[in-house]
């Protein structure tokens, strides 16, 4: 889709007098920004994995180290704080540097001095973060002017942090649980961990439920009163994530922020509706829920839109954005914020654009080599893929990790119920998993695809067929009321540095090469063997062993 002329917003849409949020106003906003090196830009991803780093360092340590447990967990959560949540940082970094004071006697002085090195130093990073905001506030009004607009839909029912409340309180109850049976635990060392284990889990319940209430109170702060606003172009990214470009930047080359949104903020249903409307009601919302998925699972970026912003844009804000639809057809549409405003800068705009068209560019390639060779190849009555080497290999690493597991925990002989419980579950896990990666199959033939399954390969006619992809380690399927999927290692650098094609890069785009192009899908029927059998038997047998492991081990 072209970039130079983005969908326009009706002018309706637009409050009198909002001003172009320019490149050049934008420019000055950016220049408000803070360095990189005080957390600004780091992915959620990146995160989750640090504070789990960090978590099983501390759990090791206070397992074989005498660590105090919420020193351990502690660091862990404040890990993540400091990376995703900067606001808590303020009460955390005061907490871990009392509990490391008053656990100093115990330990090693270089490591109560390297920690609290790491937690002043980081402090210090989020402060002048936080420091920056003020700035980015200033600049964002100074370029709205004294243009203000009541948000739309400010009455409607408000369900910002309704998911995160519930999920935390649960969470919550787990760390306490975790906490209350903490003395059934074997060995002293493993009651540590589980001490460490509750108390962290603590932490991401607060986390949450902080989080539930910081975007709560600033979604009803910007419906309470006029709210400054700004003319914008914006573009959802593959992972349906909104990007927030310059009014003027129509080649969408550098975008300003990056922010969560969702368009359910609406009126609650009403109870007393006939139930042929409820009907009615639910078919559209399956609909729209096709097309909301549809629009996710396409993997290209979505098409520039022009769009008004509510709320001054700054690091961790709330907003409101009205934008014109992809469907011409359609009204504006109007979505809240569902998390936090995340600036980019000049340069990480900039990458993550070139990083976006050059993902793009490989995927239109993929789909073009696949078409060729599509084209070219004759007639074919059945097309299969199967399990390769990658999901042997895949199958063999977790076989190993649950070896690693049971060395690791059942060491001695009369191990308690507890753990024999425990790799009974992770165990359930591996048996549904590994018979998959062994020998899953997908058939293509003239009336759809033939999916592998524990019970039998599962039909999907090609008018249900919704998308196929490749995102990160997984091959994912898509059809009508249901999915599937399959992971495998990857590596993209090296992929990149020596021009291979991931098998499952090539059979997403030969599938969806299929898919949109009727002519190019198999001429014949399968038959049964080549759909490939039922997956159960090599899973009972599996669950055969592994029990028969614990019983013996236990």
């Amino acid at each position: 889709m072209s970039y130079d002329e983005p969908l326009r917003l009706p002018v309706a849409a637009i409050p009198d007098g909002c001003r172009d949020w320019t490149a050049g106003r934008a420019g000055v906003w950016s220049a408000a920004l803070p360095p990189r090196w005080s957390f600004l830009g780091v992915r959620r991803s990146v995160a989750a994995a640090l504070s789990t780093f960090a978590l099983c360092a501390g759990a090791w340590a206070a397992m074989l180290g005498g660590l105090w447990p919420f020193v351990a967990a502690g660091f862990a959560v404040y890990v993540l704080w400091v990376l995703a949540r900067p606001e808590l940082v303020w009460a955390g970094a005061p907490a871990l540097l009392l509990a490391l004071a008053l656990e100093a006697r115990s330990l090693p002085w270089v490591v109560t001095a390297v920690v609290a090195f790491v937690v002043v130093v980081t402090w210090a990073a989020v402060a002048v973060r936080l420091r920056a905001r003020s700035g980015q506030l200033e600049r964002a009004l100074e370029a709205a002017g004294d243009t203000t607009a009541r948000t739309p839909d400010a009455d409607a029912v408000l369900r910002r942090g309704r998911f995160l409340l519930p999920v935390g309180l649960t969470v919550l109850g787990l760390g306490v649980l975790t906490g209350a049976t903490a003395g059934l635990w074997g060995t002293p060392d493993d009651q540590r961990g589980s001490w460490v284990v509750a108390i962290y889990l603590a932490g991401l319940a607060v986390t949450a439920l902080a989080s539930a209430w910081l975007g709560r109170h600033r979604a009803l702060a910007l419906r309470r009163a006029p709210a400054p606003v700004l003319r914008v172009l914006v573009r959802d990214d593959a992972q349906g994530t909104t990007e927030v470009y310059a009014a003027d930047d129509l080649a969408a080359v550098r975008p300003l922020f990056t922010v969560d949104l969702t368009s359910y903020d609406g009126e609650e249903p009403d109870e007393d509706e006939d139930d042929d409307e409820d009907d009615a009601d639910g078919e559209a919302g399956d609909e729209e829920l096709e097309r909301l998925l549809d629009a996710v699972d396409d993997d290209t970026p979505g098409p520039v839109r022009e769009a008004v912003l509510y709320g001054a844009p700054f690091d961790g804000a709330e907003l409101v954005v009205v934008s014109a639809d992809e469907d011409p057809d359609q009204p504006p549409l109007t979505e809240w914020s569902t998390g936090p405003v995340r600036p980019l800068s000049p340069s990480a705009g900039m990458r993550r654009a070139a990083k976006e068209k050059a993902r793009e560019e490989q995927s239109r390639q993929l789909e073009e080599q696949a078409r060729e060779l599509v084209v070219d190849r004759p007639p074919v009555p059945v097309r299969r893929w199967r399990a390769g080497w990658l999901d042997w290999l895949a199958a063999a690493l977790l076989v190993l990790w649950g070896a690693w597991f049971v060395g690791l925990w059942l060491s001695e002989s009369g191990a308690p119920l507890w753990k024999l419980a425990l790799l009974g579950v992770l165990g359930l896990y591996g048996v549904v998993r590994v018979p998959m990666k062994l020998a899953w199959r997908i058939t293509a033939d003239r009336s759809g695809l033939w999916v592998t399954g524990l019970r039998g390969p599962r039909h999907v006619p090609w008018d249900d067929f919704r998308s196929v992809r490749r995102q990160s380690f997984e091959l994912k399927l898509r059809w009508r009321g249901d999915n599937w999927s399959v992971a495998a290692p990857r590596w993209a650098w090296f992929e990149r540095r020596q021009g291979l094609v991931h098998p499952y890069d090539a059979l997403a785009a030969e599938l969806t090469a299929m898919r949109t192009d009727p002519a190019l899908r198999p001429t014949g029927e399968s038959t049964a063997p080549e759909r490939g059998r039922p997956l159960w038997p090599l899973a009972l047998v599996l669950g055969l062993v592994w029990a028969a492991v614990l019983v013996v081990w236990g």
